[in-house]
Protein backbone atom coordinates (compact mmCIF):
# COMPACT_ATOMS: atom_id res chain seq x y z
CA UNK A 1 0.00 0.00 0.00
CA UNK A 2 1.54 3.68 -1.01
CA UNK A 3 1.48 6.10 1.76
CA UNK A 4 -0.49 9.23 1.61
CA UNK A 5 2.82 11.51 1.77
CA UNK A 6 4.72 9.59 -0.58
CA UNK A 7 1.77 9.61 -2.92
CA UNK A 8 1.57 13.38 -2.71
CA UNK A 9 5.07 13.52 -3.28
CA UNK A 10 4.75 11.50 -6.38
CA UNK A 11 1.79 13.78 -7.84
CA UNK A 12 3.72 17.02 -6.73
CA UNK A 13 6.21 15.86 -9.07
CA UNK A 14 4.05 14.97 -11.65
CA UNK A 15 2.55 18.29 -11.75
CA UNK A 16 5.72 20.02 -11.63
CA UNK A 17 7.35 21.73 -14.21
CA UNK A 18 9.59 19.63 -16.57
CA UNK A 19 13.20 21.12 -16.60
CA UNK A 20 13.61 23.04 -19.60
CA UNK A 21 14.66 26.41 -20.60
CA UNK A 22 11.36 28.01 -22.39
CA UNK A 23 12.88 30.55 -25.05
CA UNK A 24 11.57 34.12 -25.16
CA UNK A 25 10.23 33.07 -28.77
CA UNK A 26 8.14 30.22 -27.26
CA UNK A 27 7.35 32.73 -25.07
CA UNK A 28 5.50 35.09 -27.58
CA UNK A 29 3.82 32.43 -29.36
CA UNK A 30 2.50 31.32 -26.35
CA UNK A 31 0.93 34.63 -25.35
CA UNK A 32 0.03 35.36 -28.60
CA UNK A 33 -2.13 31.84 -28.34
CA UNK A 34 -3.46 33.14 -25.00
CA UNK A 35 -4.67 36.48 -25.95
CA UNK A 36 -6.56 35.32 -29.32
CA UNK A 37 -8.29 33.31 -27.31
CA UNK A 38 -8.66 35.11 -23.98
CA UNK A 39 -12.71 34.71 -24.29
CA UNK A 40 -15.35 34.57 -21.09
CA UNK A 41 -14.53 37.29 -19.42
CA UNK A 42 -11.94 36.79 -16.21
CA UNK A 43 -13.05 33.45 -15.45
CA UNK A 44 -13.02 31.84 -18.74
CA UNK A 45 -9.29 33.70 -19.36
CA UNK A 46 -7.79 32.47 -16.03
CA UNK A 47 -9.12 29.06 -17.11
CA UNK A 48 -7.75 29.26 -20.62
CA UNK A 49 -4.33 30.30 -19.10
CA UNK A 50 -4.01 27.57 -16.46
CA UNK A 51 -4.33 24.80 -19.08
CA UNK A 52 -1.80 26.44 -21.70
CA UNK A 53 0.94 27.29 -18.81
CA UNK A 54 0.28 24.67 -16.02
CA UNK A 55 -1.23 21.76 -17.52
CA UNK A 56 0.29 21.82 -21.75
CA UNK A 57 3.29 23.96 -21.71
CA UNK A 58 4.27 22.99 -18.06
CA UNK A 59 6.07 26.22 -17.75
CA UNK A 60 4.80 26.72 -14.33
CA UNK A 61 3.60 25.01 -11.59
CA UNK A 62 0.00 24.81 -9.96
CA UNK A 63 0.53 26.21 -6.66
CA UNK A 64 2.46 28.98 -8.22
CA UNK A 65 0.09 30.18 -10.49
CA UNK A 66 -2.48 29.62 -7.89
CA UNK A 67 -0.03 31.94 -6.10
CA UNK A 68 0.69 34.47 -8.38
CA UNK A 69 -3.50 34.72 -9.17
CA UNK A 70 -4.63 35.72 -5.51
CA UNK A 71 -1.97 38.31 -5.36
CA UNK A 72 -3.26 39.61 -8.61
CA UNK A 73 -6.90 39.19 -7.04
CA UNK A 74 -5.60 42.09 -4.78
CA UNK A 75 -5.13 44.65 -7.27
CA UNK A 76 -7.22 47.43 -8.44
CA UNK A 77 -7.63 46.22 -12.29
CA UNK A 78 -8.49 42.82 -14.78
CA UNK A 79 -6.68 40.20 -12.53
CA UNK A 80 -6.45 38.16 -15.50
CA UNK A 81 -4.16 40.59 -17.71
CA UNK A 82 -2.48 41.13 -14.79
CA UNK A 83 -1.62 37.81 -14.87
CA UNK A 84 0.17 36.92 -17.46
CA UNK A 85 2.29 40.11 -16.68
CA UNK A 86 3.07 38.32 -13.44
CA UNK A 87 4.23 35.01 -15.35
CA UNK A 88 5.71 36.84 -18.23
CA UNK A 89 8.00 38.78 -15.78
CA UNK A 90 8.51 35.68 -13.77
CA UNK A 91 9.84 34.28 -16.89
CA UNK A 92 11.58 36.60 -18.84
CA UNK A 93 11.55 39.75 -16.50
CA UNK A 94 10.44 43.16 -17.40
CA UNK A 95 10.42 42.36 -21.46
CA UNK A 96 8.62 39.37 -20.73
CA UNK A 97 5.76 41.36 -18.74
CA UNK A 98 5.35 43.67 -20.75
CA UNK A 99 5.09 41.56 -24.17
CA UNK A 100 2.86 39.22 -22.14
CA UNK A 101 0.31 42.22 -20.89
CA UNK A 102 0.34 44.11 -24.16
CA UNK A 103 -0.61 40.99 -26.34
CA UNK A 104 -3.33 40.43 -24.04
CA UNK A 105 -4.95 43.77 -24.75
CA UNK A 106 -4.41 44.07 -28.46
CA UNK A 107 -6.91 41.47 -29.46
CA UNK A 108 -9.92 43.54 -27.58
CA UNK A 109 -8.68 46.97 -28.57
CA UNK A 110 -9.04 46.09 -32.17
CA UNK A 111 -12.24 44.58 -32.17
CA UNK A 112 -13.97 47.08 -29.73
CA UNK A 113 -12.30 49.72 -31.69
CA UNK A 114 -13.87 48.80 -34.97
CA UNK A 115 -17.66 48.10 -32.97
CA UNK A 116 -17.44 50.84 -31.75
CA UNK A 117 -17.13 52.39 -35.17
CA UNK A 118 -20.02 50.28 -36.39
CA UNK A 119 -21.74 51.47 -33.81
CA UNK A 120 -21.65 54.73 -33.93
CA UNK A 121 -22.29 54.97 -37.45
CA UNK A 122 -24.79 52.19 -37.98
CA UNK A 123 -26.49 52.93 -34.64
CA UNK A 124 -29.99 52.90 -35.94
CA UNK A 125 -29.95 50.59 -38.66
CA UNK A 126 -32.51 47.86 -38.20
CA UNK A 127 -29.54 44.96 -38.14
CA UNK A 128 -27.75 46.62 -35.62
CA UNK A 129 -30.40 47.41 -33.42
CA UNK A 130 -31.14 43.91 -33.35
CA UNK A 131 -28.16 42.23 -32.73
CA UNK A 132 -27.84 44.74 -29.48
CA UNK A 133 -31.64 44.45 -28.65
CA UNK A 134 -30.76 40.42 -28.03
CA UNK A 135 -27.21 41.00 -26.54
CA UNK A 136 -28.03 43.57 -24.28
CA UNK A 137 -30.97 41.19 -22.89
CA UNK A 138 -28.36 38.49 -22.75
CA UNK A 139 -25.78 40.11 -21.22
CA UNK A 140 -28.28 41.08 -18.33
CA UNK A 141 -28.53 37.48 -17.40
CA UNK A 142 -24.28 36.97 -17.75
CA UNK A 143 -24.78 39.46 -14.79
CA UNK A 144 -26.95 37.93 -12.67
CA UNK A 145 -25.26 34.66 -13.07
CA UNK A 146 -22.20 36.81 -11.98
CA UNK A 147 -23.96 37.68 -8.27
CA UNK A 148 -24.80 33.94 -7.77
CA UNK A 149 -21.53 32.66 -8.62
CA UNK A 150 -19.24 35.24 -6.63
CA UNK A 151 -21.75 35.26 -4.54
CA UNK A 152 -22.15 31.50 -3.56
CA UNK A 153 -18.04 31.25 -3.13
CA UNK A 154 -17.75 34.72 -1.32
CA UNK A 155 -20.55 34.55 1.13
CA UNK A 156 -19.81 31.84 3.53
CA UNK A 157 -20.75 33.30 6.65
CA UNK A 158 -23.94 35.49 7.96
CA UNK A 159 -21.47 38.26 8.50
CA UNK A 160 -20.25 38.86 4.94
CA UNK A 161 -23.91 38.55 3.66
CA UNK A 162 -24.69 41.36 5.68
CA UNK A 163 -21.32 43.11 4.37
CA UNK A 164 -22.84 42.37 1.04
CA UNK A 165 -26.07 43.83 2.10
CA UNK A 166 -24.86 46.89 3.36
CA UNK A 167 -22.58 47.27 0.41
CA UNK A 168 -25.66 47.37 -1.74
CA UNK A 169 -28.31 49.58 0.14
CA UNK A 170 -24.83 52.12 -0.15
CA UNK A 171 -24.61 52.45 -3.29
CA UNK A 172 -27.91 51.49 -4.78
CA UNK A 173 -29.96 53.81 -2.84
CA UNK A 174 -27.31 56.27 -0.97
CA UNK A 175 -24.77 57.22 -4.13
CA UNK A 176 -22.30 56.07 -2.01
CA UNK A 177 -19.14 55.71 -4.16
CA UNK A 178 -17.41 52.63 -4.56
CA UNK A 179 -14.08 53.35 -3.77
CA UNK A 180 -15.82 54.64 -0.18
CA UNK A 181 -17.29 50.99 -0.45
CA UNK A 182 -14.26 48.87 -1.09
CA UNK A 183 -12.29 51.38 1.69
CA UNK A 184 -14.99 50.98 4.56
CA UNK A 185 -14.78 46.83 3.89
CA UNK A 186 -11.29 46.50 4.02
CA UNK A 187 -11.19 48.79 7.59
CA UNK A 188 -14.03 46.53 8.53
CA UNK A 189 -12.24 43.35 7.70
CA UNK A 190 -8.85 44.28 9.59
CA UNK A 191 -11.36 45.25 12.93
CA UNK A 192 -12.97 42.16 12.28
CA UNK A 193 -9.94 39.69 12.57
CA UNK A 194 -9.03 41.22 15.59
CA UNK A 195 -12.48 41.25 17.15
CA UNK A 196 -13.96 37.51 15.50
CA UNK A 197 -10.74 35.74 14.27
CA UNK A 198 -12.84 32.81 13.72
CA UNK A 199 -15.05 34.83 10.90
CA UNK A 200 -12.44 36.94 8.86
CA UNK A 201 -9.59 34.36 9.02
CA UNK A 202 -11.38 31.49 6.97
CA UNK A 203 -9.99 30.45 3.96
CA UNK A 204 -6.66 32.09 5.48
CA UNK A 205 -3.58 29.49 4.87
CA UNK A 206 -1.97 28.37 7.79
CA UNK A 207 1.50 29.40 8.59
CA UNK A 208 2.19 26.07 9.92
CA UNK A 209 1.15 23.75 7.24
CA UNK A 210 3.76 21.31 5.40
CA UNK A 211 4.33 23.18 1.94
CA UNK A 212 4.00 20.26 -0.79
CA UNK A 213 7.60 19.02 -2.32
CA UNK A 214 7.19 20.64 -5.67
CA UNK A 215 8.88 23.20 -7.55
CA UNK A 216 7.39 26.68 -6.97
CA UNK A 217 9.64 28.53 -9.63
CA UNK A 218 8.51 28.78 -12.85
CA UNK A 219 11.00 28.12 -16.01
CA UNK A 220 12.30 30.94 -17.54
CA UNK A 221 14.95 31.96 -20.39
CA UNK A 222 17.06 34.13 -17.85
CA UNK A 223 17.09 35.37 -14.46
CA UNK A 224 15.64 39.23 -15.09
CA UNK A 225 12.40 38.61 -13.24
CA UNK A 226 13.01 35.67 -10.75
CA UNK A 227 15.98 37.02 -9.35
CA UNK A 228 14.88 40.86 -8.90
CA UNK A 229 14.71 41.92 -5.60
CA UNK A 230 12.94 44.63 -3.53
CA UNK A 231 14.98 47.43 -2.99
CA UNK A 232 14.10 51.25 -2.65
CA UNK A 233 16.52 52.84 -5.94
CA UNK A 234 14.50 49.75 -7.92
CA UNK A 235 11.00 50.56 -6.41
CA UNK A 236 11.90 54.24 -7.09
CA UNK A 237 12.90 53.86 -11.00
CA UNK A 238 9.71 51.40 -11.66
CA UNK A 239 8.01 54.28 -10.18
CA UNK A 240 9.21 56.81 -11.98
CA UNK A 241 9.07 55.62 -15.51
CA UNK A 242 6.01 54.03 -15.11
CA UNK A 243 4.24 56.96 -13.43
CA UNK A 244 5.76 58.73 -16.19
CA UNK A 245 4.46 56.33 -19.09
CA UNK A 246 0.98 56.94 -17.22
CA UNK A 247 0.60 60.53 -16.99
CA UNK A 248 2.34 61.99 -19.51
CA UNK A 249 -0.03 62.03 -22.70
CA UNK A 250 -2.41 63.22 -20.34
CA UNK A 251 -0.32 66.64 -20.32
CA UNK A 252 0.20 66.29 -23.37
CA UNK A 253 -3.23 66.57 -24.69
CA UNK A 254 -3.99 69.12 -21.71
CA UNK A 255 -1.35 71.38 -23.60
CA UNK A 256 -3.17 70.56 -27.12
CA UNK A 257 -6.35 71.49 -26.53
CA UNK A 258 -6.61 72.30 -23.14
CA UNK A 259 -7.01 70.96 -19.14
CA UNK A 260 -10.82 71.00 -19.83
CA UNK A 261 -10.87 69.58 -23.05
CA UNK A 262 -13.13 66.22 -23.09
CA UNK A 263 -9.72 64.08 -23.59
CA UNK A 264 -8.23 65.17 -20.15
CA UNK A 265 -11.36 64.77 -18.80
CA UNK A 266 -11.76 61.35 -19.91
CA UNK A 267 -7.82 60.33 -19.26
CA UNK A 268 -8.44 61.64 -15.80
CA UNK A 269 -11.59 59.76 -15.44
CA UNK A 270 -10.57 56.43 -16.08
CA UNK A 271 -6.91 56.80 -14.43
CA UNK A 272 -9.16 57.60 -11.53
CA UNK A 273 -10.90 54.17 -11.88
CA UNK A 274 -7.99 52.30 -12.85
CA UNK A 275 -7.11 52.94 -9.21
CA UNK A 276 -10.20 51.89 -7.62
CA UNK A 277 -11.22 48.43 -9.87
CA UNK A 278 -10.92 46.18 -6.85
CA UNK A 279 -12.70 42.57 -7.47
CA UNK A 280 -12.98 42.80 -10.86
CA UNK A 281 -14.78 44.25 -14.05
CA UNK A 282 -18.49 43.67 -12.42
CA UNK A 283 -17.63 45.65 -9.57
CA UNK A 284 -16.40 48.41 -11.10
CA UNK A 285 -18.97 48.89 -13.94
CA UNK A 286 -21.71 50.54 -11.96
CA UNK A 287 -19.10 53.21 -10.57
CA UNK A 288 -18.35 53.77 -14.75
CA UNK A 289 -21.88 53.00 -15.74
CA UNK A 290 -23.57 55.48 -13.78
CA UNK A 291 -20.73 58.42 -13.51
CA UNK A 292 -20.59 58.00 -17.59
CA UNK A 293 -24.48 58.11 -18.04
CA UNK A 294 -25.49 60.58 -15.23
CA UNK A 295 -22.51 62.96 -14.37
CA UNK A 296 -20.87 62.92 -17.82
CA UNK A 297 -23.80 62.52 -20.16
CA UNK A 298 -21.12 60.32 -22.70
CA UNK A 299 -23.60 57.38 -22.93
CA UNK A 300 -27.12 56.80 -22.53
CA UNK A 301 -28.63 54.18 -20.06
CA UNK A 302 -28.97 50.74 -22.60
CA UNK A 303 -25.88 51.82 -24.45
CA UNK A 304 -23.78 50.50 -21.49
CA UNK A 305 -24.85 47.53 -22.08
CA UNK A 306 -24.40 47.34 -25.58
CA UNK A 307 -20.66 47.99 -24.73
CA UNK A 308 -20.75 45.04 -22.06
CA UNK A 309 -21.97 42.98 -24.55
CA UNK A 310 -18.88 44.38 -27.12
CA UNK A 311 -16.51 43.34 -24.39
CA UNK A 312 -18.10 40.17 -23.68
CA UNK A 313 -18.08 38.54 -26.92
CA UNK A 314 -14.58 40.00 -27.87
CA UNK A 315 -11.01 38.30 -26.26
CA UNK A 316 -9.34 40.66 -23.51
CA UNK A 317 -10.39 41.63 -20.68
CA UNK A 318 -13.70 42.48 -19.40
CA UNK A 319 -12.81 45.94 -18.32
CA UNK A 320 -12.04 46.60 -21.90
CA UNK A 321 -15.51 47.99 -22.01
CA UNK A 322 -14.01 51.52 -20.73
CA UNK A 323 -12.91 51.84 -24.32
CA UNK A 324 -16.13 51.80 -25.96
CA UNK A 325 -17.32 54.18 -22.88
CA UNK A 326 -14.31 56.71 -23.98
CA UNK A 327 -14.96 56.32 -27.50
CA UNK A 328 -18.61 57.33 -27.18
CA UNK A 329 -18.10 60.21 -25.47
CA UNK A 330 -15.85 61.30 -28.01
CA UNK A 331 -17.80 61.28 -30.93
CA UNK A 332 -20.30 62.90 -29.24
CA UNK A 333 -18.47 65.60 -27.89
CA UNK A 334 -15.42 65.64 -30.54
CA UNK A 335 -14.05 69.20 -30.65
CA UNK A 336 -11.57 70.20 -32.10
CA UNK A 337 -11.70 67.05 -33.88
CA UNK A 338 -14.33 65.23 -35.94
CA UNK A 339 -16.65 62.74 -34.22
CA UNK A 340 -14.54 59.43 -36.14
CA UNK A 341 -10.74 60.99 -34.84
CA UNK A 342 -11.96 62.19 -31.91
CA UNK A 343 -13.44 58.80 -30.78
CA UNK A 344 -10.58 57.00 -32.03
CA UNK A 345 -7.82 59.30 -29.98
CA UNK A 346 -10.17 58.97 -26.81
CA UNK A 347 -10.10 54.96 -27.12
CA UNK A 348 -6.30 55.36 -27.25
CA UNK A 349 -6.13 57.50 -24.02
CA UNK A 350 -8.88 55.37 -22.33
CA UNK A 351 -7.06 52.31 -22.80
CA UNK A 352 -3.67 53.72 -22.00
CA UNK A 353 -4.33 55.23 -18.44
CA UNK A 354 -6.58 51.71 -18.09
CA UNK A 355 -3.46 49.10 -18.49
CA UNK A 356 -0.46 50.87 -17.47
CA UNK A 357 -1.28 51.11 -14.15
CA UNK A 358 -1.16 47.12 -14.39
CA UNK A 359 2.31 47.15 -15.26
CA UNK A 360 3.19 49.63 -12.52
CA UNK A 361 1.13 47.25 -9.73
CA UNK A 362 2.96 44.12 -11.03
CA UNK A 363 6.30 45.30 -11.57
CA UNK A 364 6.66 47.11 -8.43
CA UNK A 365 4.69 44.55 -5.95
CA UNK A 366 5.93 41.25 -7.41
CA UNK A 367 9.21 41.06 -5.73
CA UNK A 368 7.04 42.33 -2.23
CA UNK A 369 4.84 39.77 -3.12
CA UNK A 370 6.32 36.67 -1.19
CA UNK A 371 6.67 38.71 1.82
CA UNK A 372 2.48 38.75 1.85
CA UNK A 373 1.32 35.35 1.43
CA UNK A 374 -0.35 33.81 4.47
CA UNK A 375 -0.79 37.13 6.00
CA UNK A 376 -3.66 36.78 7.81
CA UNK A 377 -5.02 40.48 7.98
CA UNK A 378 -4.47 40.86 4.34
CA UNK A 379 -6.82 38.38 4.13
CA UNK A 380 -9.66 39.38 6.35
CA UNK A 381 -9.14 42.27 4.52
CA UNK A 382 -9.72 40.59 0.66
CA UNK A 383 -12.52 38.19 2.36
CA UNK A 384 -14.32 41.48 3.94
CA UNK A 385 -14.06 43.61 0.40
CA UNK A 386 -15.11 40.42 -1.78
CA UNK A 387 -18.06 40.31 0.35
CA UNK A 388 -18.75 43.98 -0.58
CA UNK A 389 -18.06 43.40 -4.41
CA UNK A 390 -20.73 40.90 -4.18
CA UNK A 391 -23.29 43.79 -3.14
CA UNK A 392 -21.62 45.82 -5.58
CA UNK A 393 -22.33 43.68 -8.79
CA UNK A 394 -25.96 43.00 -7.41
CA UNK A 395 -26.15 47.28 -7.95
CA UNK A 396 -25.00 46.41 -11.19
CA UNK A 397 -27.79 43.60 -11.88
CA UNK A 398 -30.13 45.69 -10.42
CA UNK A 399 -29.53 49.14 -12.39
CA UNK A 400 -29.08 47.03 -15.93
CA UNK A 401 -31.97 45.13 -15.28
CA UNK A 402 -34.13 48.07 -14.83
CA UNK A 403 -33.01 49.94 -17.95
CA UNK A 404 -33.08 47.21 -20.16
CA UNK A 405 -36.55 45.42 -19.39
CA UNK A 406 -38.34 48.89 -18.81
CA UNK A 407 -38.67 51.77 -21.13
CA UNK A 408 -39.34 53.93 -18.92
CA UNK A 409 -37.47 54.43 -15.25
CA UNK A 410 -38.23 57.04 -12.82
CA UNK A 411 -35.43 58.46 -10.32
CA UNK A 412 -37.28 59.79 -6.77
CA UNK A 413 -35.24 61.02 -4.25
CA UNK A 414 -36.32 61.28 -0.74
CA UNK A 415 -35.08 61.34 3.33
CA UNK A 416 -31.62 61.21 1.49
CA UNK A 417 -32.09 58.50 -0.94
CA UNK A 418 -31.91 57.64 -4.38
CA UNK A 419 -35.35 54.96 -5.51
CA UNK A 420 -35.39 54.13 -9.14
CA UNK A 421 -39.13 53.10 -10.11
CA UNK A 422 -39.56 51.57 -13.47
CA UNK A 423 -43.01 52.55 -15.30
CA UNK A 424 -44.78 48.52 -15.08
CA UNK A 425 -46.77 49.37 -18.36
CA UNK A 426 -43.15 49.96 -19.98
CA UNK A 427 -42.37 46.50 -19.54
CA UNK A 428 -40.44 44.49 -22.60
CA UNK A 429 -41.84 41.30 -22.34
CA UNK A 430 -39.51 40.15 -25.40
CA UNK A 431 -36.21 41.46 -23.79
CA UNK A 432 -37.40 40.09 -20.44
CA UNK A 433 -38.07 36.33 -22.32
CA UNK A 434 -34.55 36.58 -24.12
CA UNK A 435 -32.96 37.26 -20.43
CA UNK A 436 -34.62 34.46 -18.77
CA UNK A 437 -34.01 31.83 -21.54
CA UNK A 438 -29.96 33.09 -21.40
CA UNK A 439 -29.67 32.93 -17.41
CA UNK A 440 -31.22 29.00 -18.00
CA UNK A 441 -29.12 28.17 -20.84
CA UNK A 442 -26.01 29.92 -18.70
CA UNK A 443 -26.49 28.39 -15.41
CA UNK A 444 -28.85 25.23 -15.49
CA UNK A 445 -28.24 24.15 -19.06
CA UNK A 446 -24.14 25.43 -18.37
CA UNK A 447 -23.45 26.10 -22.18
CA UNK A 448 -20.67 28.46 -22.91
CA UNK A 449 -21.19 32.12 -22.84
CA UNK A 450 -20.25 32.56 -26.64
CA UNK A 451 -23.09 30.61 -27.75
CA UNK A 452 -25.44 31.91 -25.44
CA UNK A 453 -24.81 35.68 -26.53
CA UNK A 454 -24.83 34.47 -30.06
CA UNK A 455 -28.02 32.85 -29.94
CA UNK A 456 -29.39 35.73 -27.88
CA UNK A 457 -28.03 38.27 -30.50
CA UNK A 458 -29.90 36.10 -33.17
CA UNK A 459 -33.21 35.69 -31.48
CA UNK A 460 -33.26 39.76 -31.04
CA UNK A 461 -32.24 40.51 -34.63
CA UNK A 462 -35.06 38.11 -35.90
CA UNK A 463 -37.67 39.92 -33.33
CA UNK A 464 -36.46 43.33 -34.28
CA UNK A 465 -36.15 42.63 -37.63
CA UNK A 466 -40.22 41.25 -38.06
CA UNK A 467 -41.93 43.10 -35.27
CA UNK A 468 -39.62 45.98 -34.83
CA UNK A 469 -40.11 45.93 -31.65
CA UNK A 470 -38.41 49.04 -29.74
CA UNK A 471 -34.81 49.22 -27.69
Amino acid sequence: MVRPDVRKGAEAAERAPSPRTVSFRDALRVWARVALYSFGGPTGQIAFMHRILVEEERWISERRFLHALNYCMLLPGPEAQQLTVYVGWLMHGIRGGLVAGIFFVIPGFIAILGLSLVYAAFRHVTVVEGLFFGLKAAVLAVVVDAVLRIGKRALGHWVMVLVAVLAFIAIFFFDVLFPLIVLGAALLGLIGSRVAPSVWSRGAPDANEDVEAEEEGPLHGDDAGASARPTLVRALRVSVVCLFLWFSPLVLLGWLYGAGSLYVTVGTFFSKAAVVTFGGAYAVLAYIAQEAVETYGWLRPGEMLDGLGMAETTPGPLIQVVQFVGFMGAFRNPAPLDPIAGGILASVITTWVTFVPCFLWIFLGAPYIEYLRGNRWLNAALTTVTAAVVGVILNLAAWFSLHTLFATVSEIRWLGMRLLTPDPWSLDPVALAISVAAFVALFRLKLGMLPVLAGSSFVGLVVHTLFRVGV
